[in-house]
């Protein structure tokens, strides 16, 4: 999942989304607060300002508010609405005050009403605003203050939050969608190249149209194009040399041949065996390699393998060994991944090693990703089915015959695990050929 770009790239927008809406929903509710604060102060102002409207003496001369304003909370004690006026020699205040006064929160002005908040009577929090007046010019300054429970605030902001935090979850979950459905647009022509290269596996000669992709994965497709062309030239270039290369040899071989003959006519026998030896050992190698030069080539093709096992056991039934053979092909018609030729190089040899190591049955079967030989013969046991595949063991010499080493080769070759043990059922070797992946 960590090396996944389309899991990355969701993780990161997903991420990004829910950081940006987290941000937004402590600003909208610092902001939303805010706006009440003022809401609030432009209420009190209101208030404030009716409260100096009947400012004046009563009748026994002294100042006091003619008429109080009308919110009844104003009368009730402790309701969290309160005004106070006061200056020299003078207090009025509200009767929700009871025998409480409002603290002086700062020096007041006398051209604006300034707000903010401040400690209350009761415990209380409150918003306030207050003012500096003169009634006349000869009077004395008195400042009005009045007050409102800042909890109504407080209130309305979490409700506010609450609320608005259930929206902008299901608006993270939307954009979130919306998200996927940017990467998977974004990477789909990724998905194209991927597919392009399943037909350049399949024809070595195929090639990314530039034309197909956006500007961005256009280079992509260059840069696959130019790999692919190297490729094929170095393919070329090594089936060439490997083809120089066995015919170079054949005529030093021919002659170590000849020159065995001689000796061995000439009653050096035991030089004559050495030197077929050492020409047996070259002709397998170069056997071998131009067997893994041959595959390499062919990488990407495909075959059916049940009709080209079908063409070999014709051809092993007709043998002495094979005739006394009972052959059974359960191949399905699914593609492997090796050519037609590579294919009967390689089941050959599997398939003659069987033969003569079997009783009365061989068995071939297997799908589009894997093959199975099998034989009711003396088999392997796992000891000695592990041995001979370990590196450095050359499988000829098991007895087996260099059928199994060139098998192995060009299993290797072809992207293949060639693996032996014993058949459950019918108690011989089991050949088994696993490509790691299908054409």
């Amino acid at each position: 999942m960590q090396r996944s770009l389309r899991v990355r790239l969701l993780i990161g927008g997903a991420f990004a989304v829910f950081v940006a809406l987290a941000v937004a929903w402590a600003a909208m509710s610092v902001l939303f607060e805010r706006h009440l604060q003022r809401q609030v102060a432009a209420d009190l102002t209101a208030r404030g300002l009716e409260v100096i409207a009947t400012l004046g003496p009563n009748l026994e001369g002294a100042l006091s508010v003619l008429s109080p304003p009308s919110d009844p909370r104003f009368g009730a004690p402790a309701s969290g609405l309160y005004w106070q006026v006061y200056g020299e020699g003078v207090l009025l205040r509200s009767r929700s005050l009871w025998d409480a006064t409002l603290a002086t929160p700062g020096p007041p002005r006398a051209d604006e009403w300034t707000n903010g908040q401040m400690a209350g009577p009761y415990e209380q929090r409150l918003v306030y605003v207050e003012r500096e007046i003169r009634l006349d010019a000869q009077s004395a300054p008195l400042t009005v203050l009045l007050g409102a429970d800042y909890q109504t605030v407080q209130t309305a902001r979490e409700a506010f939050a609450r609320e608005l935090g259930l929206f902008l979850v299901l608006l993270w979950a939307v954009l979130s969608a919306a998200a996927w459905v940017q990467v998977e647009l974004g990477l789909r022509p990724l998905e194209h190249v991927r597919a392009a290269l399943g037909a350049l596996r399949k024809q070595a000669s195929a090639r990314l149209s530039e034309r197909d992709y956006p500007t961005e994965a256009a280079p992509l497709a260059n840069a696959i194009n130019e790999l692919a062309e190297t490729r094929e030239r170095d393919l070329e270039q090594a089936k060439r040399r490997a083809a120089d290369l066995a015919h170079s040899l054949k005529t030093p071989l021919a002659a170590l041949s000849a020159q065995s003959r001689r000796a061995r006519e000439a009653g050096a026998t035991d030089a004559a065996d050495g030197l077929d030896r050492a020409i047996a050992a070259a002709t397998r190698a170069v056997e071998r390699e131009l067997a893994r030069t041959r595959a390499a080539a062919t990488l990407g093709a495909s075959s059916n393998a049940r009709v080209i096992i079908t063409r070999v056991l014709q051809v092993i039934e007709r043998t002495e060994a094979g005739q006394r053979i009972r052959f059974e092909n359960t191949l399905s018609d699914a593609p492997l991944p090796v050519s037609d030729d590579v294919l009967m190089e390689m089941t050959g040899p599997l398939l003659e090693n069987a033969t003569r190591f079997a009783v009365s049955r061989v068995r071939v079967s297997g799908n589009g990703g894997a093959l199975v030989i099998e034989d009711d013969g003396p088999g392997l046991d796992p000891s000695q089915a592990q041995a001979m595949l370990e590196r450095g063991k050359r499988l000829d010499e098991s007895g087996h015959g260099l059928g199994l080493s060139i098998a192995n080769d060009l299993a290797q070759a072809t992207g293949a695990h060639l693996s032996l043990d014993r058949s459950p059922d019918l108690g011989g070797l089991r050949v088994a050929l696993r490509w790691r992946a299908a054409p």
